[in-house]
């Protein structure tokens, strides 16, 4: 595919590398000279020093022989503005804004294809606020992703020491067979797409397909204690920290905001009941321990410094926290936050990704969810009538090397597959698979030509 991508920033530089990867013909264009340089020097992609919003530019870029353009500046104005001129210049493309006012969300249909022409928005800060809440409910996880609206889960789970399957072959876990699967094992930042024959170690992160219901008996596998979420801290009063607090005080669950500006404090008072509002530097450890840090569930750092949310995240950890989850958006650190002791990390850019994959993906693609490391991905799909994956048994469909079937979901019924499982036309599919085996994928979830 052509895509053309506006901004080069964290979300437009990353969405950039992400499918020149990937082998398709990207094209960045920024009125940023020092943006443009990192582009050159970092990627194989081609790059335009010029606005979005200049219609000479996308025709130069090439706008009406491509198939897509994803409007990802940090201005909703410039994004909604790209996205009227790419319908006017090519009307056949795909076009997917980046947006984060929330008066825009609230009227969609002002934005969409009658008025502007805007097939997709994508809202980074929504997304991670949904992550953090879904991690919330599974206190023990280091990671949480929803499928089939929450009735299926992804949860990704650190294997302790002392764990009663360490060493042992996947295929020896007999008794579990039907409840959960192990979609995926991360080791030392290697993704493994597991078979029968490999084993669990000790510091693997292990991702497991759950039923919703099944969640209990997966953390007590782990030895993780099931344990009622009760006091969160929240750092950073911007959309993001603005808009979890929001969620959490139509909760029972005790929370406080932490944020330096005072203007911002007095807003946010004023329209929270539950929620405590506190004006203050959260990198104070004498402020942490009066706000009884010791007794939190959750430290919650979003604030636009990604050092701080860093420092403020040990620091509450080092005080007592039990988990801390941190907003990081540059790549070179998201590698080494969990090294240093950091539990989770939440990023507009990964969040931005996975929104704009599903966009890309061969076959009918309901969502994607980049693992660990981005060269995995967990892949919600429909089986499609004459593709190759349906009415047959599993064990016949050659399926690709790096690529495991997690779960059948028909109807109201969850499936966790077994070699004799049958797809049929219209089942959701949760598929586990490497970068490198996504394109052999795409071809089974597509339909034949001859369907036509």
């Amino acid at each position: 595919m052509k895509i053309i991508i506006v901004g080069a920033g964290e979300v437009g530089f990353n969405i950039a590398q992400k499918l020149s990867e990937e082998n398709h013909d990207v094209v960045l264009i920024d009125k940023d000279p020092q943006k443009i340089e990192r582009i050159a020097d970092n990627l194989d992609v081609q790059a335009y020093l010029a606005s979005g919003t200049s219609p000479q530019a996308l025709k130069d870029s090439g706008i009406r022989e491509a198939d897509m353009l994803v409007a990802a500046t940090n201005s909703d104005e410039v994004n909604l503005i790209s996205c009227l001129l790419a319908r006017n210049l090519n009307p056949y493309m795909l076009k997917v804004a980046r947006v984060r006012n929330e008066e825009y969300l609230v009227e969609k249909e002002l934005l969409g294809q009658d008025l502007l022409g805007i097939d997709h928005i994508i809202n980074p800060q929504s997304a991670m606020v949904e992550t953090i809440l879904s991690l919330m409910k599974v206190p023990g996880a280091s990671d949480v992703i929803d499928f089939v609206g929450g009735r299926v889960k992804l949860i990704g789970l650190t294997v302790p020491k002392g764990f009663p399957f360490i060493g042992r072959q996947l295929i020896s876990f007999r008794d579990l067979e039907g409840k959960l699967l192990v979609g995926a094992i991360v080791r030392e930042d290697q993704v493994v797409i597991p078979r029968g024959q490999d084993t669990i170690e000790v510091d693997d992160l292990v991702y497991l397909v759950v039923r919703n219901d099944e969640i209990d008996s997966a953390l007590k596998l782990f030895d993780i204690k099931e344990e009622s979420l009760r006091r969160v801290i929240i750092v950073g009063a911007g959309r993001t920290g603005t808009a979890l607090a929001t969620a959490l005080d139509m909760t029972s669950i005790s929370a406080k905001i932490i944020e330096k500006d005072p203007e911002k404090c007095t807003s946010l008072a004023e329209k929270l009941e539950r929620v405590i509002v506190i004006n203050g530097d959260a990198t104070d450890k004498d402020l942490l321990q009066e706000e009884n840090i010791v007794d939190v569930d959750f430290i919650v750092a979003i604030t636009g410094d990604e050092e701080n949310n860093i420092l403020i995240s040990l620091l509450g950890k080092s005080l007592g926290a039990k988990k801390a989850i941190t907003r990081v958006s540059k790549h070179s650190y998201i590698r080494l936050v969990s090294a240093i002791g950091i539990d989770t990390v939440v990023s507009p850019r990964l969040s931005a990704v996975r929104a704009i994959l599903q966009y890309i993906r061969r076959g009918k693609i309901i969502s994607v969810a980049p693992l660990k490391g981005e060269h995995a991905e967990a892949i919600e799909a429909e089986a499609l009538e004459t593709s190759d994956i349906v009415n047959v048994p599993l064990a016949k469909v050659k399926f690709p090397k790096g690529a495991i079937l997690g779960a059948i979901v028909r109807g109201e019924e969850i499936i966790i597959p077994r070699g004799d499982s049958v797809i049929i036309p219209k089942d959701r599919l949760i598929i586990f698979t490497l970068e490198k085996a996504i394109p052999k994928l795409e071809k089974l979830l597509t339909v034949k030509l001859e369907y036509f």
